[in-house]
């Protein structure tokens, strides 16, 4: 199969390279010369695990290249995908289809065969059909389908997640769309990997009930955390006898700083959005996002109390600040609302992340980034682990410990026991939902 992949953005790009890997003729189109240039020379413009080299492979193979050129990619595909962003409108919380629609009228006035134009971005309900729209009034002699295909990709671990995926869901409205789309995804079909075959609606529902599904259960652990903390629980052994019971499962049940991404946050204000338009409000979801933005305010509480009353003339060491390992991504991080709380008190603030530098020079004005996490926390007066990398989990905490100004510990990932704390040498330490030490 021939398949165009249009933006080369987190989906489009690991997207466009696992389709070529299953053995696809595949054309990434990008209208930013300098990614198409960097993706032309083998630079991966973003960071995920394995993916450089799963590129390598198959531009290597001949069967992945980039461009600028919609007419070329387009020309023959079977499929056109877009993969383009749909961030939350200002004023509304609407995801804006402004990317989407755009690709859509593009493709329809350089296609001249049948095609199957797919949506992989995250759109609200009905938004395939507006697309189908967008395409005839272009084009009103087009031979075309439209199909939904939404991403269900975790950060950190696409390529297994596209590889080895829970389910593939695909929305089409006939046969000849859905026989493409099966062809496509044969690989996958021949391992016994689910393919749910379903409506367009459907399909574009699915992706928002299982994102604001999983935030909800996020939120929900992190409000019993808190009350963990007032009645002396262990929010760790509450999270594991939970998830002991099938109907629940141990996923998205670890206590935190709240969520962030490119997901949540925008899917679950869209979502609540719908239904606002439908007069059928989201009341759990509406609920989810205010208890989120909660959580996050209330770590900036327990900081605090760990300096003492306030950030003014301290020094503080924030270990990640990614929205979570394993990713450069900063979208909606914790530490977007966290460490701006620290500067504007008056922290002296030191920032260590294996890959938030990128990112986070322009979003954390006011900190100084340093590569080691010993530098950082080199006479601090307080050390807040906040993005759980593997490189901040096996950390010599009395050697930490020894070279602070005040030996003080905000784990907001859970990480490390109290008791190992103590013993290191810290005189204060917080946690989320269960007991510290030292206030």
């Amino acid at each position: 199969m021939k398949i165009a992949m249009i933006g080369t953005g987190y989906v489009g790009l690991v997207s466009g390279v696992c389709f070529s890997d299953f053995g696809h003729e595949v054309v990434c189109v990008d209208k930013d010369p300098r990614k198409i240039e960097r993706l032309e020379k083998g630079e991966v413009p973003i960071f995920e695990p394995g993916l450089d080299m799963l590129m390598a492979k198959n531009v290597e193979a001949g069967r992945l290249s980039f461009t600028m050129d919609l007419e070329m990619a387009v020309t023959g595909a079977d499929a056109v995908f877009i993969a383009v962003g749909t961030p939350t409108r200002r004023g509304d919380g609407h995801a804006d289809l402004t990317y989407v629609m755009a690709a859509a009228e593009e493709i329809a006035r350089v296609a001249k065969d049948y095609v199957v134009i797919v949506t992989k971005s995250t759109v609200p309900v009905g938004t395939n059909r507006q697309v189908g729209e967008v395409v005839r009034k272009a084009n009103p002699s087009l031979d075309f389908d439209v199909a939904s295909n939404p991403e269900f990709l975790r950060e950190g671990a696409a390529i297994d997640d596209f590889m080895k995926p829970d389910r593939v869901v695909v929305g089409v409205q006939s046969d000849r769309a859905a026989e493409v789309m099966a062809e496509i995804y044969r690989p996958l079909y021949l391992r016994d990997f689910p393919i749910v075959t379903t409506d367009l609606e459907s399909a574009e529902m699915i992706k928002y009930a299982a994102n604001a599904f999983l935030a909800a259960k996020i939120t929900f652990i992190n409000e019993i955390a808190a009350l963990c903390e007032k009645v002396g629980a262990d929010v760790k052994q509450v999270s594991k006898g939970m998830g002991m019971d099938n109907r629940i499962g141990n996923k998205f049940l670890h206590a935190g700083p709240g969520y962030g991404g490119s997901c949540f946050p925008k899917d679950t204000k869209a979502l609540a959005r719908i239904g606002q338009e439908h007069a059928v409000p989201m009341q759990i979801t509406e609920t989810v996002i205010k208890v989120n933005e909660e959580v996050k305010r209330r770590m900036i509480d327990k900081l605090r109390d760990l300096c003492g009353g306030s950030f003014n003339g301290r020094s503080v060491a924030v270990l990640g600040v990614t929205f979570k390992p394993n990713t450069d991504d900063m979208r909606d991080a914790p530490s977007l609302t966290i460490v701006p709380a620290l500067v504007g008190g008056g922290a002296k603030v030191k920032v260590c992340d294996p890959q938030g530098r990128h990112e986070g020079e322009a979003l954390l004005p006011g900190v100084s980034w340093v590569e080691d996490p010993y530098d950082a926390a080199d006479k601090a007066d307080l050390v807040v682990l906040l993005t759980e990398w593997n490189e901040f989990r096996a950390l010599d905490l009395k050697r930490i410990a020894q070279n602070m100004a005040t030996p003080r510990m905000a784990d907001l990932r859970n990480v490390y026991a109290p008791v190992d704390a103590e013993r290191a040498g810290f005189d204060a330490y917080e946690s989320i939902g269960r007991e510290g030490f030292g206030l």
